[in-house]
């Protein structure tokens, strides 16, 4: 399965060419061009000179690690890149650098730990990676700064349909253009495979300024909150509800054309969907949004718990009916009228 391959793959912000390899070799033959920018985005490009022009992107990079220094015992200091919370590191697998060292996330041990410690969280200031190095001399041949760090997790199907592990966001995105890319509209389209957009939205600016769309659908995976802790009233999303329809988050209020279109589009082909309720955090819609003169933009989102951790869960029927919502949306834009 293409998700289970791109989930397990190393990619995070700004180190995303295994990503970008497996997507490359999925595309190839089923577009017109594929090209790259500066900054590592990859453009897959059909439909050329046909009206409108739509962009639909979704973002390789995932949140991870990277290394900022050595003990003289030979553990690995680190730092977080993009958001994660520091609950879920301890004791976890991880693979560093380019030559995906096998490693583990360690803290010091309880029976060490003073009482007032053993009820706090541990920052990552007081985590380390331990690659079984005896000193910093032997880990130094091993592994540099600024090395990369990455979740190493199985992906496992489990449950009602459902699969775990590290990275749906946005591997899940990320499938879901490889299969809409397979098809063909009546519109000029070009998918892009974003870079940075856990680290602030970097890669889809560039690429909304190198394709200059009419339009934008930008393909997510959001937090579902359908878990224990949090009133039902603020669950952002539901597992199981359907792709999830954006009005507004931190950088970004959909415009209400474009939510008429997607619900529409829903309603028409029988695709149970939600609305994202959570108006925090951002994405790639943020940056595309408003570039040159402004991007009529919109996002659809599968729905991920534990979303940002070594082992989320998405619902592979959330997943495939986001398909069908984008291939919907993208022939409803092809019939006109969302311009106008």
């Amino acid at each position: 399965m293409l998700l289970k391959r791109l989930a397990a793959a190393h990619g995070v912000s700004g180190d995303e060419s295994e990503v970008r390899d497996i997507l490359k070799e999925e595309i190839e033959g089923t577009v017109e061009k594929i090209y790259f920018d500066p900054i590592g985005s990859m453009y897959a490009c059909k439909g050329t000179g046909r009206k409108p022009k739509v962009m639909v992107a979704a973002h390789m990079d995932e949140v991870g690690l990277m290394v900022a220094g050595f003990e003289k015992s030979g553990l690995i200091k680190i730092e977080k890149v993009g958001g994660i919370d520091d609950r879920v590191l301890v004791s976890k697998p991880v693979t560093v650098g380019p030559n995906r060292l096998p490693g583990v996330i360690g803290a010091k041990a309880i029976h060490l730990q003073k009482i007032n410690e053993r009820t706090k969280v541990i920052n990552i200031d007081n985590l380390y990676i331990d690659i079984g190095s005896r000193s910093q001399d032997e880990t130094e041949k091993l592994v540099k700064l600024g090395d990369y760090v990455s979740f190493k997790v199985k992906i496992r199907e489990i449950g009602d349909n459902c699969l775990s592990g590290k990275a749906f966001d946005n591997r899940a995105g990320c499938a879901i253009l490889v299969e809409v890319l397979k098809e063909d509209y009546d519109l000029e389209l070009t998918g892009v495979f974003t870079v940075q957009e856990e680290v602030g939205l970097r890669g889809s600016g560039a690429a909304a300024y190198n394709v200059n769309p009419d339009v934008a659908l930008v393909i997510e995976s959001t937090i579902a909150s359908d878990v224990a802790g949090t009133k039902e009233a603020f669950h952002a999303t539901k597992l199981g509800g359907g792709p999830a329809i954006t009005l507004m988050d931190a950088s970004f209020i959909t415009p209400q054309k474009m939510v008429d279109l997607l619900v529409n589009t829903a309603e028409k082909l029988g695709i149970p969907y939600q609305f994202r309720r959570l108006t925090t955090a951002s994405t790639d819609a943020g940056r595309i949004s408003q570039t040159y003169s402004g991007i009529l933009t919109g996002v659809v989102s599968v729905p991920c718990r534990y979303i940002h951790s070594p082992f989320s869960i998405i619902n592979m029927d959330d997943w495939q009916n986001t398909l069908r919502l984008v291939k919907g949306a993208l022939n409803a834009i092809a019939e006109g009228g969302l311009l106008e």
